[in-house]
C-alpha cells in the first residue's frame, strides 16, 4: 500500500492524525504482512483544533503538546526541506517531519527559522550543509507549490488529507482504531 498523506508542519490535526495514521499503518502491517509506505505532502493549514481539545486529544494518543509556546510560522521552507528529504528516503522525510512538529508543537521554535530547520534535518540524519544550501537557494519550492495544488485540487478539507494507492481517501482526524479499520477496508476492497 503507498499512502499520501497531506499535512501541514504548524496544524496540530495534522500531526496528531499523522502520528496515529503512523501507528496504525504499522499496526496493519503486523497483522496481515503488508507494507503501508507513507510518503509526506504539503497541504495549506486547513485551521486549527480549539487549544484545550488539541491537547485532550494529543493526550489520548499519548503525545505532549505545549500550546502556549507555539510560534507561529509559514511552513513553507519546511516544507521544502521535507521534499528534499523525501528525495533521500521516505524514512528521512518522515524523521525531518516528525523533528519539525517537535519543534513547532514541543519546543516552541520558530520553524519558519533557517537556522531551526537546518538543524532540524541534521538531527533527523540528513546533511546539514546540503540542507542549508536547499535553504538558501529557494530549491523545492515549485514541488511545495505543486504539493498544495494538488491537495486543493482533491478537495483536501480537513487534516491530514490520506490517499491510499492514489485511489481511496481518509479525511481527517481519527482515532488509530479508526485508521486501522480504514486500512482493512482499503485492503478487502482491492
Amino acid at each position: 500500500m503507498e499512502a499520501l498523506v497531506f499535512a501541514d508542519l504548524t496544524d496540530v490535526e495534522s500531526y496528531l492524525g499523522a502520528v496515529r495514521f503512523e501507528r496504525a499503518a504499522a499496526l496493519h502491517s503486523i497483522l496481515t504482512g503488508e507494507q503501508v509506505n507513507i510518503h509526506y505532502r504539503a497541504i495549506e493549514p486547513t485551521g486549527a483544533l480549539d487549544p484545550e481539545e488539541a491537547i485532550s486529544s494529543a493526550r489520548v494518543s499519548g503525545i505532549d503538546l505545549n500550546i502556549d509556546d507555539i510560534v507561529p510560522a509559514d511552513s513553507t521552507d519546511a516544507w521544502r526541506l521535507a521534499v528534499w528529504a523525501g528525495a533521500v528516503s521516505a524514512q528521512a522525510q518522515r524523521d525531518f517531519v516528525h523533528q519539525v512538529w517537535r519543534a513547532h508543537f514541543l519546543e516552541g521554535a520558530d520553524i519558519a527559522d533557517p537556522i531551526v530547520l537546518a538543524g532540524r534535518a541534521a538531527l533527523a540524519g540528513l546533511d546539514l550543509a546540503i540542507a542549508e544550501e536547499v535553504l538558501a537557494e529557494g530549491q523545492f519550492l515549485g514541488e511545495v507549490i505543486q504539493q498544495r495544488e494538488t491537495a486543493a485540487s482533491l478537495n483536501a478539507s480537513a487534516t491530514p488529507f490520506i490517499v491510499v494507492d492514489a485511489v481511496y481517501t481518509i479525511v481527517g482526524l481519527q482515532s488509530q482504531d479508526q485508521y486501522v479499520r480504514a486500512l482493512a477496508s482499503i485492503r478487502d476492497a482491492r
